[in-house]
C-alpha cells in the first residue's frame, strides 16, 4: 500500500470525527456511533481500491454497515480484496456522548491475511513503545515487568507511567502497580488510544497494562507494527459464545499473541483522529465556516509518523 492511500484513510477518520463530534456532550451514544459508522462507510466507498471489513461494528445481522465482511471502496463488486480493514468508528462512545476526553476514529489496514479475526471478547495485554520493546512478559509479575520497562526507558519506575483501566478487575494490577512505585493514569474507556500513547514519544504514557476489547488489540498491534512497539495478549472470552467463536478462529486461550500474530507483514497502515481531546491527539474544533481536526497516521513500511493538523471549509454542510 501506498502513501497516497495512508492520506486517503486519514480522510476516512477524518470524516467519522467531524460528524460524530457535533453529538460531543449530548447524551445519545447510539446517534453518534451511527454518525461516525455512516460517515466512515460513505467515505471509504469514495474511495477506489478494493476492500474488506474485518474488524468493524459486529456481524451482518447485528450490525446493518461496516459489519464484518463487508465489501468497501469504489470496486466494491470485484471478487478480489486487495486489502482488509479492521475499523472502530467511534471509540469511546460513552465518552463522547457524556463530553469527556479520548474520543478518537481510527483504522488499520493490511494487505489479505495481515491482522487477525478476533471474537467479540477481551485480551488481556501490555503495550509498550520502542524503546522498551523486548522488555515485557506479560506472564511475569507487574512489578518484574515495570522494573525492566523502567530500565529500557533509562528511567526511575517512580518515573513510569502506567495507563489502565478503572475497574473493579483490575484492583489487584493496581495495587500491585502503586505498590512497584510507578504512577498510575486510570482511565474509564479508551484501550485503542491509552495503548498507542505508550508508543507515541513524550505522550507521558509509557506502558498499557490490563485488558481491552480483542479486536482493538488487533487495532492497536497495526499501530505498534508502525511505530516500532510491542504488545502481548491473551484472549479470555466472556461467555458461551465468544468461547465458540474463539474455538471457531482456531484461537487458544493459552497462548501468548504477540505484535505479528496479530498483525503480520510490513505492509500495514493506521490511521485515527481525535473526537474530543484525549492522549496524543486534540479534539474536533468547529469554527463558523468549518472545523479543525488533528489526526495521526503511519505506515509500517517506512515507520512513518505524521501529525495532520487539517482546516476543513465547508461551503455547505457536509453530508456523510
Amino acid at each position: 500500500m501506498d502513501r497516497n492511500l495512508a492520506l486517503e484513510f486519514v480522510r476516512v477518520t477524518e470524516a467519522a470525527a467531524l460528524s460524530s463530534a457535533l453529538w460531543m456532550g449530548k447524551g445519545d451514544k447510539i446517534k453518534a456511533d451511527g454518525a461516525a459508522v455512516e460517515a466512515m462507510r460513505k467515505t471509504l466507498n469514495d474511495i477506489a481500491f478494493h476492500g474488506v471489513i474485518i474488524i468493524g461494528e459486529g456481524e451482518k445481522d447485528e450490525a446493518p454497515m461496516l459489519y464484518s465482511g463487508e465489501k468497501v471502496g469504489r470496486h466494491v463488486n470485484d471478487n478480489e480484496h486487495d486489502i482488509e480493514l479492521a475499523v472502530d468508528p467511534l471509540e469511546c462512545t460513552s465518552n463522547l456522548a457524556n463530553g469527556k476526553p479520548n474520543s478518537i476514529s481510527v483504522l488499520a489496514a493490511g494487505p489479505r491475511g495481515s491482522l487477525m479475526k478476533a471474537p467479540g471478547t477481551y485480551m488481556d495485554q501490555i503495550v509498550v513503545g520502542k524503546d522498551a520493546k523486548g522488555s515485557i512478559d506479560i506472564k511475569d509479575s507487574v512489578k518484574n515487568n515495570l522494573s525492566r520497562i523502567a530500565k529500557a526507558l533509562k528511567k526511575d519506575i517512580s518515573e513510569v507511567t502506567v495507563c489502565i483501566l478503572d475497574r473493579p478487575r483490575l484492583s489487584d494490577m493496581i495495587k500491585q502497580i502503586r505498590d512497584s512505585g510507578a504512577r498510575i493514569r486510570l482511565i474509564e474507556h479508551g484501550t485503542v488510544s491509552g495503548a498507542i500513547s505508550a508508543g507515541i514519544e513524550n505522550s507521558g504514557i509509557d506502558v498499557l497494562m490490563g485488558y481491552g476489547g480483542a479486536p482493538e488489540t488487533v487495532i492497536v498491534a497495526a499501530a505498534m507494527k508502525c511505530i516500532g512497539g510491542e504488545v502481548q495478549a491473551i484472549i479470555r472470552p466472556h461467555n458461551e459464545k465468544t468461547e465458540k467463536e474463539t474455538e471457531e478462529m482456531g484461537l487458544k486461550k493459552d497462548k501468548v499473541y504477540h505484535t505479528d500474530d496479530l498483525a503480520k507483514g510490513d505492509n500495514l497502515l493506521f490511521a485515527a483522529t481525535g473526537i474530543s481531546d484525549g492522549h496524543f491527539l486534540k479534539g474536533v474544533v468547529f469554527k463558523p465556516d468549518g472545523g479543525i481536526t488533528h489526526s495521526i497516521v503511519m505506515r509500517s513500511k517506512s515507520k512513518t509518523i505524521r501529525f495532520l493538523e487539517t482546516h476543513h471549509h465547508f461551503f455547505e454542510k457536509p453530508q456523510y
